[in-house]
């Protein structure tokens, strides 16, 4: 199984790929691709990039999913998340105005959704990082785990997204009656097996385990060049700023996000690689 579109089919290579464009503004356009790692299970990431008409705004949907001890829980994300989203507009007044809340409300119900499919998806889980862009104008994100957002004001990188690593929410894990160790293996997993604090399904470990989002809310103004969400196949060998630079001159987007998982695997990255570029002008 490899990393998909939402309106792709399954593919045959060990890449998928593509872009779009805003029909509200003729400057904003995304592209995305992903990559097969050097792994010796499939390819566990899923991928969301497109516009869609909602009322009389257009919203940029992206999102990447990346899934661990199999793919099913990643795969219901890309089909369920955003349209958990998108369905506190019919039952929220508060959707345009406090969409952080509505952001939260949707990533805990298709959490709960999820463990109650626990025998249809498996014992796995995957981590998210969304973006939902309203009008070119405004960008709301959301994560939880280590897939990451970053933004490009004027040359500069701006993390988005946080990192929920084992070590730095360990009183939180421990609080719950779990706890972090290094074993087995080099680094950080809660009670010994997974690698990330916080992430949708994973029902063994989810007494232990937050699926709480941190949601930022930005504006896109003029200084504002582009998006990056990417899995942590790119963050595990590049820094924010590194990835900015590998980029900041490919106009493309879809080139872009191609030519930063090259870098990213110049850099011995081993890991399965999804990304997404939405470039502002």
């Amino acid at each position: 199984m490899l990393c998909f579109h939402l309106k792709a089919g399954l593919f045959s290579s060990g890449a998928d790929t593509g872009k779009g464009k805003s029909k509200m503004s003729k400057h904003t356009t995304h592209g995305f691709h992903c990559l097969k790692g050097k792994s010796n299970h499939d390819m566990e990431d899923y991928v969301v990039s497109e516009f869609k008409k909602k009322e009389d705004s257009e919203l940029g949907l992206f999102a990447i999913f990346d899934g661990h001890l199999g793919h099913d829980v990643a795969k219901y994300l890309q089909s369920h998340l955003f349209d958990n989203i998108l369905k506190q507009v019919e039952i929220s007044h508060d959707f345009w105005t406090n969409m952080e809340d509505a952001i939260r409300r949707a990533y805990r119900s298709t959490d709960a959704e999820i463990l109650d499919k626990a025998k249809v998806l498996g014992r796995g889980g995957s981590t998210a990082v969304t973006a939902i862009l309203i009008n070119s104008q405004k960008l709301v994100v959301g994560n939880v785990g280590d897939s990451r957002a970053v933004m490009c004001k004027n040359g500069v990188a701006e993390q988005l997204s946080v990192d929920h690593e084992p070590s730095t929410e360990k009183r939180l894990i421990e609080s719950r009656g779990g706890f972090v160790s290094n074993l087995p293996g080099d680094v950080p997993r809660v009670d010994g097996q997974l690698a990330v604090a916080r992430a949708f399904g994973d029902k063994s470990l989810k007494l232990h385990l937050s699926s709480e989002p941190d949601v930022k809310v930005v504006t896109i103004d003029d200084d504002t060049e582009f998006i990056i969400l990417a899995s942590d196949g790119i963050w595990k060998v590049m820094s924010n700023q590194e990835a900015v630079d590998a980029i900041k001159n490919i106009k493309d987007a879809q080139s872009a996000a191609k030519h930063l998982i090259e870098a990213a695997v110049s850099k011995k990255s081993k890991d399965d690689i999804s990304c997404i570029i939405v470039r502002f002008r």
